[in-house]
């Protein structure tokens, strides 16, 4: 007989007749799995909190709780796939309910849900793909810098940053911006279906919306929270368990103390916060 994990036994331990539970997965923070910052939300970080969220046989259904801004494509579609495999398995119900934004990935994320309650003001959409980066092709001929890159193919040091952009360099970007676009845009089709309300050239534009504006377009399925939710689906004595699995107070301690620094910690923080920030918040 398989041993149940000490956090699935006592998240089954709290299933007293006529309470129902439902199991919440929280996904908070940026998509992928960033050095220094201890994971990100990636399908290998989350994937023992996603088994646990469906292996409650009784629940009537499962929470997410959304708060992103997106991040990698690939690790918003894994997460999302694996979601998917689990409710279709176990023919389980997902609710997903956004707190201040799911934009971009963060968005992609909802898709996995079969209903996605918001706020008025959470901030929706951001249905597109964005490249990023700086030149310094100035600044180091400034300093008499000279660049050296040596490569094995001619297309080996794509975009680098050091040496002027060019026209075949950004062709590349676009297609592959065009695949991870296009992948995207047909994930929102399968999902949304017949929801949706605008043509593609508004809901594809890589623009956000307020929750209200949203729910008009049929990108969400409803305003509310989820406690409010949850009490009007399955009784006002339902209760809610996080799956997360929490880091103690010495593990915390340890981690400081181990590979990561307080400065890798700062940078890591830093550029979520950057992240949250291309949406006001």
């Amino acid at each position: 007989m398989k041993r149940l994990s000490p956090l699935l036994a006592r998240l089954r331990a709290m299933l007293p007749a006529g309470r129902p539970l439902v199991p919440v997965l929280r996904l908070h923070g940026a998509i992928g799995a960033v050095p220094l910052r201890g994971g990100g939300l990636s399908l290998q970080a989350l994937e023992q909190a996603i088994g646990r969220a469906f292996a409650i046989k009784k629940a009537p259904a499962v929470a997410l709780v959304i708060n992103s801004p997106g991040g990698s494509p690939v690790q918003s579609s894994l997460i999302a796939a694996r979601i998917r495999q689990l409710a279709d398995e176990k023919e389980k119900p997902v609710l997903a309910f956004v707190e201040d934004v799911a934009a971009s990935g963060g968005y992609w994320l909802a898709l996995a849900a079969d209903e996605i309650i918001v706020d008025r003001s959470s901030i929706i959409g951001s249905i597109g793909v964005v490249s990023a980066g700086f030149g310094f092709t100035e600044a180091i001929h400034k300093l008499g810098i000279e660049r050296r890159v040596h490569t094995s193919g001619p297309k080996k040091a794509l975009l680098d940053p050091f040496r002027p952009e060019n026209e075949q360099d950004l062709l590349l970007l676009q297609e592959v911006q065009g695949d991870i676009f296009a992948a995207f845009k047909d994930e929102v089709r399968r999902r949304r279906g017949s929801k949706l309300e605008g043509d593609d050239e508004e809901l594809f534009s890589g623009r956000i919306w307020t929750g209200e504006r949203a729910l008009e377009r049929g990108l969400v399925d409803g305003i509310g929270d989820i406690r409010s939710v949850l009490r009007a689906r399955f009784g006002p004595r339902v209760r809610m368990a996080q799956v997360n699995r929490q880091r103690s107070w010495l593990q915390r301690r340890l981690r400081f103390a181990g590979t990561e620094t307080m400065a890798g910690e700062l940078l890591a923080a830093l550029e979520q916060r950057l992240l949250f920030n291309r949406f006001g918040l």
